[in-house]
């Protein structure tokens, strides 16, 4: 008996289906490399939030949150100190009065999208609803149109990238973070994690909620915030929103003269 052969229309098929599914994923994953800080930093310093040179621009990332954002803002008062925060827009119209508390106290508002999902799979019709949702949530809460998008775990898609330009955001992610959201986060830790890649005209990634983290993680940011602070001002660096570190990138283009 000879031996049976394997029917090659089917391979064709399986070909001709897997090759569209491949080029969408690498479509829409794609951007995600911007997450690798050597990348984002030599070319597309807009993105990684490289600004004026004698100025950090200070973010807080997963609020709106009562248990622990009031004492950010407490503490960012003391300091004198204004900062922006992204928001998660369920979140923000949960708790619409520590929004509107956020934006009367000085502090800059920004999307950090409606939910804090990762984007593996592409849904551009949910990017767009969701990001224009929360824009116009922070909007009607504050009377204040935000100007900033940074996607939920820096994991940057051709999707959301298109959803941010179509509710007219602009997208930054950092150039230094605390590592705050782990379990064993310390203030040591988190101002050491800071400072190792501090540098002037760059933007620091904090957390001012662990609603995605490990319990009580924001406590050690709380404690370490004064020092990060003082640390800058100590280098000459004047500490404040993105609102006044524009135009994200100018320095960087000067020295590069890579676009952002």
């Amino acid at each position: 008996m000879a031996r049976p052969t394997r029917p090659t229309p089917v391979r064709g098929m399986s070909a001709g289906v897997l090759l569209p599914l491949v080029t969408v994923a690498a479509a829409h994953i794609g951007p995600a490399a911007t997450w690798l800080p050597g990348l984002r930093h030599r070319f597309f310093p807009g993105l990684a939030g490289l600004g004026r040179p004698n100025h950090i621009a200070l973010t807080f990332d997963d609020g709106p949150d009562p248990a622990s954002t009031p004492c950010f803002l407490e503490a960012l008062d003391d300091l004198g100190v204004r900062a922006t925060f992204f928001l998660l827009g369920e979140s923000a119209v949960r708790y619409p009065e520590l929004v509107r508390e956020m934006a009367e106290r000085g502090h800059e508002l920004a999307v950090h999208g409606w939910t804090h999902d990762r984007p593996w799979l592409p849904t551009p019709a949910r990017d767009r609803r969701e990001v224009m949702l929360a824009a116009e949530a922070l909007y009607g809460l504050t009377g204040q149109r935000p100007r900033w998008y940074r996607p939920p775990f820096g994991i940057l898609t051709s999707g959301r990238w298109a959803a941010a330009r179509r509710a007219g955001l602009r997208t930054v992610l950092w150039t230094a973070w605390g590592k705050d959201w782990t379990h064993d986060a310390t203030p040591v830790t988190v101002r050491a994690q800071v400072g190792a890649d501090l540098r002037a005209g760059g933007t620091v990634l904090l957390h001012d909620s662990d609603r995605v983290a490990a319990p009580d993680c924001w406590r050690s940011t709380l404690a370490a915030l004064p020092d990060i602070v003082n640390g800058c001002r100590t280098a000459g660096l004047t500490v404040g929103p993105l609102a006044e570190h524009s135009p994200v990138g100018r320095r960087a283009r000067a020295v590069t003269g890579a676009s952002g």
